[in-house]
């Protein structure tokens, strides 16, 4: 999805949250119920989490694919390569993509992977495998048929009679249709035309207005990194109270976070690193409102030392470090399927352990950078005004 920090800025802050929310603690009494109640299971050593909401349940790998890059930017995606890469990734243990209906073919993709499996891999195997996808409509009045007509094309390309998690966005919050849809949405899972109802990119107030509504939702998918880590103030309270959890995304910030742009001069043209992609771009306009290009360039040196520590990757140092913080369930890495792969650096993240020294050396370097949640607002807001 399309952002700019520098269209939410401080002055409009205020309007969007506002200081009685600030300071307010949520109410463990309003959110409290059994029909809200969430939970997670880690089992196989930290690789699966089981997200689970009264009867509702669905375990996935805690590091998933994302597929935003399937969208058009990060170079052209050739279909036969792009599934093959699905299947190795598959086999490598990390069986769970997240897609969106705006997401170029990433659905129609995974069709074509999730029937390969069918034909070439076991019954078992066809278990471990998890498709999530989003639905990004417009805020227009979200009806019952324009619900399932919408939730119809998603699951027919993906080629499930169930989808195993639909994660809805809403823009507008001034429109409370979102509401709505989440009912029509439920009503689905009911039907069994979804299994799990999820949301992306809420903030806590919304959030708990959807809990308080006895809307069961098992996670938000969040902005979340080392830079970013706006989820740890107030959305992480209510998912501690609550049990919602939380899925993040922008984790190695579009690859910012890594050796490739260690030391790297961006002032002057064509000595360094281009920012080539939508996300590569993306995570720079967050670098500049968090503390600037020096400052990350501390923050790489940091977790390059630590990196090198270990044995592992600046990447692996990020999404580890992340998946770490209280609340955290699953960190997406994006992957570029066909023309790039990290597997070997994805799968280091089960076996790593950052200590306290570790945790302690980013802390020093993070905390010099400014708080986001005062820049830009609450999760989410980056894409959105009040």
């Amino acid at each position: 999805m399309p952002m700019s920090v520098h269209s939410v800025i401080a002055t409009n802050l205020a309007t969007t949250v506002s200081s009685n929310w600030l300071n307010r603690r949520v109410s463990r009494r309003r959110i409290g119920s059994s029909s809200v109640k969430c939970s997670t299971e880690t089992t196989e050593a930290d690789r699966w989490v089981k997200l689970k909401n009264g009867n509702d349940s669905l375990e996935i790998c805690r590091v998933l694919n994302g597929m935003w890059q399937t969208s058009g930017g990060w170079g052209k995606i050739e279909r036969n390569d792009a599934v093959d890469a699905m299947l190795r990734y598959a086999d490598a243990g990390l069986s769970t993509f997240d897609m969106a209906d705006i997401y170029g073919p990433s659905e129609d993709l995974y069709g074509i992977f999730i029937n390969r499996v069918r034909r070439e891999r076991p019954p078992e195997y066809l278990e471990k495998i998890k498709g999530l996808t989003k639905w990004v409509p417009p805020p227009v009045k979200m009806t019952r048929s324009y619900v399932r007509e919408n939730i119809e094309k998603s699951r027919k390309r993906m080629d499930v009679a169930s989808l195993d998690m639909l994660q809805f966005h809403w823009w507008d919050y001034a429109n409370d249709g979102y509401l709505d849809a989440l009912k029509h949405l439920t009503d689905l899972k009911e039907e069994g035309k979804i299994k799990t109802v999820a949301l992306t990119n809420f903030d806590t107030e919304r959030l708990e207005k959807i809990l308080e509504n006895g809307i069961p939702v098992v996670s938000n998918q969040v902005q979340h990194s080392i830079v970013d880590m706006r989820p740890q103030q107030r959305m992480a309270q209510l998912c501690e109270l609550s049990g919602v959890k939380l899925i993040t995304y922008g984790t190695v910030m579009g690859g910012l976070l890594s050796e490739k742009f260690l030391d790297a001069n961006l002032t002057i043209p064509f000595t360094g690193p281009r920012l080539n992609t939508p996300s590569l771009q993306k995570y720079k306009r967050m670098v500049d409102a968090w503390g600037g290009w020096n400052l990350f360039q501390g923050l790489l040196r940091t977790m390059k030392s630590i990196a090198t520590k270990h044995g592992v990757s600046i990447p692996t140092v990020a999404v580890r470090y992340v998946l770490d913080q209280p609340g955290v369930a699953g960190s997406m890495i994006g992957v570029r399927l066909g023309l790039a792969e990290h597997i070997q650096d994805a799968n280091a993240i089960f076996s790593l352990v950052l200590d306290d020294e570790d945790v302690n050396s980013i802390q020093e370097v993070t905390k010099k950078g400014k708080d986001l949640l005062q820049v830009i607002g609450d999760c989410g807001d980056e894409y959105r005004t009040i």
